[in-house]
C-alpha cells in the first residue's frame, strides 16, 4: 500500500505521473486542443477524462491501413439526476449539431452525446456549462456523478435531503482547478449555483490532515485520487440507485417528524473487474457506521482521504477503494477513517428492507403536481420507427419547460407538472408512439440494462446495447414455451467485465467475454441486495435459448411462493442448477410466429380492456385469448345441444 499520493520508493503506474506533471488538469490537453489534429494524444487523452469526455472512435469503420474514425463521447455530471430545461434543449441540441443525432441516458444519472469530433468538441462543453450543465469530474480518477432517488416527491423531506446533499457532496469533491474553465470558456467562469457557506468552510478544513492547505486542489492534491470515486445518497427502503454498488452510499436517517438527524455510511461497493483475474471481483459495500449530519463532510472528506493517501497506486486494477477494503478489513479501514475524522463513528442504525422502483407512469408528487416516469430502452433517446422519443422529450421541454431527473436505470422522470398539462403531455407521447403506462411494457424490458459497447467503447469485447433486444424476445420466446411469460427478471448486459451496467447485482448478468460470448452470472435480486455469482464463462450467443430453457423449467417446477428467478437460483445452488440441466429434456412446441394475427376492436371496448389489464396487471393479450376460449367453448356447448 501507498502511504502518501505518491511514494518515492514505489513504482507508480504511468498515469500518476501524466496527473503530475498536467499543471492540475491543464496539460497536454490544452496544447493540443488548438492543434488541427483528428485526435489527442495518450497523455492528453487521460487528462480529458477529467473533463468528462473520452476518445473513441467507430469500430464499424475501423479499415486496416486509414486512420481510426475518432470521435469524443462527452458526459455529463448532473447530481441526483437534475436536468434544467434548458440544458436538456441544449443537449439534444449538440446531439444533431455535432453528435450522432442521439443522446445515451447513464446508469449513473447522467447523458452522454456521441460522435463529437475533436474540432466541435469545445463548443459542445462550452454550451453546456452556459445552459446550467457541467461535464467537469464525470470521468477521471476523483468523485463521479453523485446519485440520489430520482422520484420528486415533494411531501417526504428525506427525498429532500437526499437530493440537497447529493448537490452539496458533488459541490465539496468537485475539483478546484480553474483548467476547466480557462480551456473550454476561455477563463470566464459559469456557476450555475452558489455553493452552500457549509460546503465551502468544509472544504479549507483541515482536520487531522484531511487537506493540502496550499494546494489548488486542497481535498485532491496533484495527483488526485488512485482511481475514480463514486457516492450516492438515499432514504431507507429506496433502493433505487443500486445502493451497494458505490464506493460510498450515505442514507438519509430522520426523526419521526422528518428532520434531519444524520446519515448512515456504507462503503467498499464496486463493480469493475477483469476477466482471469482473480485479484479483481465486483463488491458490495459494508455497512461502516452512523454520523451526526453537522459533521457528515468531514467524515466523507475523511474517507476520501483514506483511500487517496492508502489507495493502490501502483496497479490501477487494485486501485478501487473496494480493494483497500478488502485488503483491510472493515475495523482497520474504519479505524483509519476515524483517525482523519478525529472521533469515532457511531453504530450503523437498523434500516428497513431494500426495494427496488423505476417511479414509471403518472404519479402524484405530494404538493399537487404531478410527476411523468418514462421507460428509455437501454437509456437511447432517439427517433426511430414509429417511436419517436427524441422529438417527443424536445416538444414537451419546449412546451412546458418541465425539469427532468434522469434514472439509475437510465429512464427519464419529468415533473412539475400542472394537472393542466397530463392530457396535451400524454397526447404528444401518444402522437410519437411512446408508451406511459408501466404495464404495457414487457417486463424484460422495463427491468432489462445494457451499457453502450460496441461500436464506440474501446473496453468492448462483445455486443451488448444492440444485441440486448433481441436477446430478451428470445428469452421472452422461452418463457412463454414454459408458460412463464408473465415473469419479471431483471436482465443486464455487459460488453467487458468493467460492469458499467451493474450485471453483478442482476438476477440474470451476461457479460462479454469473447466476441458474440457472454460469461453467466446468476442470483442476483430483484432489490439488487446481494451479488450474483459466475455460473458459465463463455456461452455462446447462439445457444442462449438452449442454456436457459432447462433453468427457467427447474425455476417453474421448485419455486416456492413469491420467489424470483435470481431467489431461486440463489437458494438451490449451482451444483443443482447444473444436475438439473444436464439431465433436461426439451420441450418440443409447434413454432408460432411472433403476431402473426392481428385482430382489431372498437376504441370503447380497448378502453374497457385496457382498465381491465391495469386493474388485474395482466397483458390485454392474455385477457383477449381467455375470453376468446370461453367463447368458443360457450359456442361447442350450445351446438352440441341443439344437435341433441
Amino acid at each position: 500500500m501507498v502511504n502518501t499520493p505518491v511514494s518515492p520508493t514505489k513504482k507508480v503506474s504511468k498515469l500518476e505521473g501524466i496527473k503530475e506533471k498536467s499543471n492540475f488538469l491543464r496539460e497536454p490537453l490544452a496544447t493540443e486542443l488548438l492543434e488541427e489534429t483528428t485526435h489527442f494524444t495518450e497523455n492528453a487523452v487521460q487528462i480529458l477524462k477529467f473533463h468528462g469526455s473520452y476518445q473513441q472512435d467507430n469500430r464499424d469503420n475501423r479499415v486496416k491501413g486509414q486512420e481510426k474514425d475518432y470521435q469524443m463521447m462527452l458526459r455529463t455530471r448532473n447530481p441526483g439526476g437534475f436536468i434544467p430545461p434548458e440544458l436538456y434543449l441544449t443537449l439534444d441540441r449538440l446531439s444533431d449539431e455535432y453528435g450522432n443525432h442521439t443522446l445515451r441516458v447513464t446508469t449513473r444519472q447522467g447523458f452522454q452525446v456521441h460522435g463529437i469530433l475533436k474540432k466541435n468538441l469545445k463548443a459542445a462543453v462550452s454550451a453546456i456549462v452556459k445552459s446550467m450543465g457541467s461535464t467537469l469530474g464525470a470521468c477521471g480518477d476523483l468523485n463521479r456523478n453523485v446519485m440520489a432517488p430520482p422520484a420528486p416527491f415533494k411531501n417526504r423531506p428525506e427525498y429532500q435531503y437526499a437530493w440537497e446533499y447529493a448537490d452539496n457532496i458533488a459541490d465539496l469533491l468537485r475539483p478546484q482547478t480553474e483548467a476547466y474553465y480557462e480551456i473550454w470558456l476561455d477563463g470566464e467562469k459559469f456557476l450555475s449555483v452558489e455553493e452552500s457557506p457549509e460546503v465551502v468552510a468544509a472544504r479549507q478544513r483541515n482536520g487531522n490532515k484531511t487537506i493540502f492547505p496550499d494546494s489548488e486542489e486542497p481535498i485532491y492534491g496533484e495527483h488526485y485520487m488512485p482511481r475514480k470515486f463514486k457516492c450516492s445518497v438515499t432514504v431507507p427502503g429506496d433502493n433505487s440507485i443500486d445502493v451497494y454498488t458505490h464506493d460510498v452510499s450515505l442514507v438519509v436517517m430522520t426523526d419521526d417528524a422528518g428532520t434531519l438527524q444524520g446519515f448512515n455510511i456504507l462503503a467498499g461497493g464496486g463493480m469493475g473487474r477483469t476477466h482471469n483475474k482473480e485479484e479483481t471481483f465486483a463488491r458490495m459495500a459494508d455497512p461502516i457506521g452512523y454520523v451526526a449530519k453537522e459533521d457528515v463532510y468531514d467524515v466523507l472528506k475523511a474517507i476520501v482521504a483514506t483511500q487517496r493517501d492508502y489507495g493502490d497506486r501502483v496497479q490501477r486494477r487494485h486501485a478501487r477503494m473496494k480493494y483497500l477494503i478488502n485488503d483491510w478489513g472493515v475495523e482497520k479501514f474504519r479505524a483509519k477513517v476515524e483517525e482523519y475524522f478525529g472521533k469515532s463513528l457511531d453504530p450503523f442504525k437498523p434500516l428497513p428492507d431494500w426495494k427496488y422502483q423505476d417511479f414509471l407512469g403518472w404519479n402524484e408528487q405530494g404538493d399537487g403536481q404531478l410527476f411523468l416516469g418514462i421507460s428509455i430502452e437501454n437509456g437511447r433517446v432517439k427517433d426511430e420507427g414509429s417511436r419517436q422519443l427524441k422529438t417527443a422529450l424536445r416538444r414537451i421541454t419546449e412546451q412546458f419547460e418541465l425539469p427532468m431527473r434522469l434514472t439509475a436505470n437510465h429512464n427519464a422522470i419529468l415533473y412539475d407538472i400542472d394537472p393542466s398539462h397530463k392530457a396535451a403531455i400524454q397526447e404528444i407521447l401518444k402522437d410519437c408512439g411512446i408508451i406511459t403506462n408501466p404495464q404495457d411494457i414487457d417486463a424484460l424490458t422495463r427491468y432489462s440494462m445494457a451499457c453502450p459497447a460496441l461500436p464506440t467503447c474501446g473496453l468492448a469485447i462483445t455486443e451488448s446495447e444492440r444485441a440486448l433486444p433481441g436477446i430478451l424476445e428470445r428469452i421472452q420466446t422461452v418463457l412463454a414455451k414454459l408458460d412463464l411469460a408473465s415473469e419479471e427478471i431483471v436482465i443486464r448486459m455487459t460488453g467487458c467485465p468493467n460492469g458499467c451496467a451493474r450485471p453483478y447485482m442482476a438476477e440474470l448478468g451476461f457479460v462479454g467475454s469473447a466476441p458474440e460470448m457472454y460469461q453467466i452470472w446468476l442470483g442476483g435480486s430483484p432489490n439488487q441486495t446481494n451479488l450474483a455469482e459466475p455460473y458459465t464463462q463463455k456461452l455462446p450467443e447462439k445457444d442462449i435459448e438452449k442454456f436457459l430453457e432447462p433453468l427457467l423449467a427447474y425455476f417453474k417446477q421448485e419455486r416456492i411462493p413469491q420467489e424470483s428467478f435470481g431467489q431461486f437460483c440463489h437458494r438451490v445452488g449451482f451444483d443443482s442448477l447444473r444436475a438439473f440441466s444436464e439431465t433436461y429434456q426439451p420441450i418440443k412446441q409447434r413454432r408460432i410466429r411472433k403476431n402473426q394475427h392481428r385482430v382489431s376492436v372498437p376504441d370503447e371496448m380497448f378502453a374497457r380492456l385496457k382498465t381491465a389489464s391495469e386493474t388485474e396487471k395482466r397483458p390485454m393479450n392474455q385477457i383477449v385469448h381467455e375470453a376468446l376460449k370461453a367463447y368458443f367453448n360457450q359456442e361447442k356447448s350450445e351446438l352440441g345441444q341443439t344437435e341433441n
